[in-house]
Parts: structure tokens; sequence; C-alpha cells
């Protein structure tokens, strides 16, 4: 058995009453919360506790959840600036990623789940886009287990337009991936479906996929209306709308997350609502590539549940998830001109416990007894977060990824005091820019696009 006591913080549970304990105290036994509370700690828990974490200033929250990502883009970040969806995709994403090698997406993995640690993230959602060996795809699992962080990889799969694969090939993999990967780590990892976009999929396919995903129990995790030029893709295929085409496939559900939903219509969202199906908002990937706003105070009047989503590296550049919370925040108020719509408790909500009904765990985004040990440590005695009136607003607005202290995940430290402890970072990113370099020397060569080209040139010489 081990122990851990982090006393001294600003507790914030997440329960039902959102709880914050000023100062509080947390008591783990092995991977579990063992205890809870106000003040100062028992005694005898300080005395026993084989490590005890002081907290003072700093803010005690549940691991956060970045609901969506992309992690071989971290190789990509800077590359796409000023291009909208579809030809960033074809200019950037696909001549690099092409090229990539197995051992490229494990370092490009290790490094997105370092800078996700980092920035106080606990579980990953990976939406898997290379799938071109099925190397590439373990390569990032192994990565996971490696860093120790939760992860819900989310195999990618399209088999209608260019680089498509049969459905046949797609239940092999994905059948593979389950039986090999699904639960390892100590349940740590998982497997789920990751249909690419409507318009990138076949209705007979999709429902061949919802069906064995539902028969295993796994998520579908889909790309849906992130811009306007796809539902006009879809609507030329067969007359309909991104969320009105999965009604209709009965793909719709609690088992099912919906990434974007910018351009979503009334009809669209009350059957969203009706469906239970979770949304999770990429607000600063939809702002970097123009795609638009989604509509988040139609979800909420339906309460339709939101959690956060990064979005790969290369439509974002960083994973600061502290970065996305605040921009959400500040792009719901100045959208709606309503400075009521999400206050620091509520967005909170979307990426603790709303990103772990992403995973459909009861035992995750919460500090009460009997949930998982996964906890963030956030420093707030800082020049731009003092002074704390609030330790919630001060999170959603003042703080952001380098004031992450400590992260804990299974009971398990994995950043101490500012410090990775489970590789060498340092060599990592030697690694990792060596084998960018290299792989961009090689898109650049065969891409066929000026574009792409012209920006290897500038960035390897």
């Amino acid at each position: 058995m081990t122990t851990l006591l982090i006393k001294d913080g600003f507790v914030l549970t997440m329960d039902e009453k959102n709880t914050v304990h000023v100062p509080g105290w947390v008591w783990i036994k092995n991977d579990r919360i063992g205890a809870v509370g106000a003040g100062k700690p028992r005694a005898d828990l300080a005395d026993c506790a084989d490590r005890v974490i002081d907290a003072t200033n700093m803010a005690v929250l549940p691991g956060l959840v970045n609901g969506h990502t992309h992690l071989s883009q971290t190789f990509m970040r800077g590359l796409a600036d000023d291009k909208g969806l579809l030809d960033w995709l074809k200019r950037v994403v696909r001549p690099i990623q092409a090229k990539m090698t197995p051992d490229d997406m494990q370092l490009a993995s290790l490094l997105g789940l370092v800078e996700n640690l980092r920035c106080g993230v606990t579980t990953v959602i990976h939406h898997h886009k290379l799938t071109t060996l099925p190397e590439h795809v373990d390569a990032a699992a192994e990565a996971a287990h490696l860093v120790g962080l939760r992860m819900l990889l989310v195999r990618g799969w399209r088999d209608l337009g260019d680089f498509c694969e049969s459905p046949e090939t797609i239940i092999e993999e994905m059948t593979r991936l389950h039986e090999r990967w699904h639960l390892s780590a100590d349940g740590r990892i998982t497997i789920g479906f990751g249909p690419k976009a409507p318009w990138r999929c076949s209705d007979a396919t999709m429902r061949r996929t919802i069906a064995l995903a539902r028969d295993w129990g796994v998520p579908t995790h889909i790309h849906v209306a992130e811009t306007r030029d796809e539902i006009e893709m879809l609507q030329k295929r067969n007359g309909m709308r991104h969320i009105e085409w999965l009604s209709t496939l009965d793909a719709l559900g609690s088992d099912v997350q919906l990434v974007h939903c910018v351009w979503v219509d009334d009809a669209e969202l009350d059957l969203i609502a009706a469906s239970g199906s979770t949304v999770i908002h990429c607000p600063v990937s939809n702002m970097y590539l123009a795609s638009g706003i989604a509509p988040l105070h139609k979800m909420f009047d339906r309460c339709i549940l939101v959690a956060l989503g990064t979005d790969g590296p290369a439509s974002h550049n960083s994973q600061d998830f502290l970065e996305t919370l605040k921009t959400a925040v500040l792009l719901a108020k100045v959208s709606t001109g309503d400075a009521t719509i999400l206050p620091p408790a509520d967005a909170l909500h979307m990426v603790t416990t709303a990103g772990a009904r992403l995973l459909g765990r009861e035992d995750l985004g919460r500090i009460v007894v009997g949930c998982k040990a996964d906890i963030t440590i956030i420093n707030l005695n800082t020049a731009r977060s003092m002074p704390v009136h609030r330790p919630e607003s001060a999170l959603v607005y003042n703080a952001s990824g380098p004031d992450v202290h400590t992260v804990i995940v299974d009971g398990r430290i994995l950043l101490d005091a500012g410090r990775v402890t489970i590789l060498d970072e340092a060599s990592l990113l030697i690694e990792c820019r060596a084998a960018a370099s290299h792989l961009l020397n090689r898109a650049g060569a065969t891409s066929g696009e000026p574009d792409a080209l012209e920006t290897v040139r500038r960035v390897t010489h």
C-alpha cells in the first residue's frame, strides 16, 4: 500500500454541490481517494503518509480531460497558419502524415502526451488518423502506456474518398486493437471507433461499426458539422445534414461523441439533446481555421452535455488546456453578448465531470471518496493569479499551463513540482526535434505542394 496526503490547498471537489474546501486536504490510498475534508487533516494521516504534498496557495482539482486531440500533429505545429480546414488538410496534414513512420508516431505521441501532462491533463481522447500500418496505431498506445496518462484511443476510419479502407479492413483492425489494447495498462488505455466525418463514411459501414461498438460497450467519436463545406458535401450525396444523417442510422446516443458541432441547426440540436449524445467543443481550433463558433448557449438551453478539447496541435499549435478553457468561456460570452453564460464553476465541469463521461466513468472527474486518484495541482501563487478571491475564477481566467505543479494518475505522481518523472524530457525534445526535421524533409520532397515545400525549406534550412 502507498499513501499520499495533499494538504492546505484550495480543494475543488467538483461534486454535486460544487464543494470547495478552503483550505482542504485529500488522502490517497493506492489508486483511490480515501478521504477528503476541510481545514487541517487528521494528525494520524500526516504521520502515516508515505508522502505529504503542501498545496498552500494551490488549487487541487480532479485531473483534467482533454476531449479531443490528434497526437501525430505535434510535429506539424506552426505549418498550418492561415488556412481553412480543407486546404489545411490537403496542403499540410496529409502530405506530412503520409511520410510518418511508426517511430515518428511514437515520438510525436510522447511529445503530445508530455505536453498534455504539463497542462494538467490526466486523460486524453486521441482521435488516431494515421492508419497506414497497424504499428502506427500501436505506437500511440505504447506512448500512453509509457507516460502513464489515461487514453481513449479512437481509431479513425473512412471508406469513401482518398486514402479509404475497405469495411473488412476497418473491422479487422478494430478487432485487433480491441483485443490487444482495450483495458490494458491497468485499465488506463481503452479503444473506441473514430469515423472521420460523415462525408467520408458510408451508411453501411457506419451501421456496422456502431453495432459493433455497442456490442463491445465502447464509444463512437466523430467529427461533425465543423465547416459549411462539409455539410454541403454530405447534402450532395444524400440530401441530409450531419446530425440528421446520424439519426437515420441510429448513430446517436449516450455512447456517441460529436466533435465540433459548429454548423448545427435547431432541429439537429433537438436530436442531439433527445439522444443524450455528448458534444466536444474545440474553440481554439474552430477559431484558428475560421470554421465558426459552436452555439454553446443553445446546447446549454437543451441540457446537452458539452466537454472540451484542444484538437490537434496543427490546428491549435499548443495543447495548453487551461488556455483552451479560458478561450471557451470568453468566446461563449462575446458570441452571445451574455456575460453570464458560462460561470467558472460550470466551465470547470466541462473539463472534469463532463470529460469523465466520455470514458463512461463514474469514478473519474470528482474528488470524492472511492474515486480514482487522478488529481491536478495548479500553483496560484503567481503574479498573474494573486490575490485569489475565488479559486475557480483564478483557474479559468488567470492560470495557464506553466502553472501546473503536480499531476497524479492512479495515485502515481507523473509530474512532481514541475518535473516529469516518467521519462527524460530533455532527451525526448532532442529526439523529437531531429525526427520532425527529417520528416519535413521527406514530406517536402514528395508532397508536390509548393506552399508546403516552401514552408519545409524555411523551417529546416
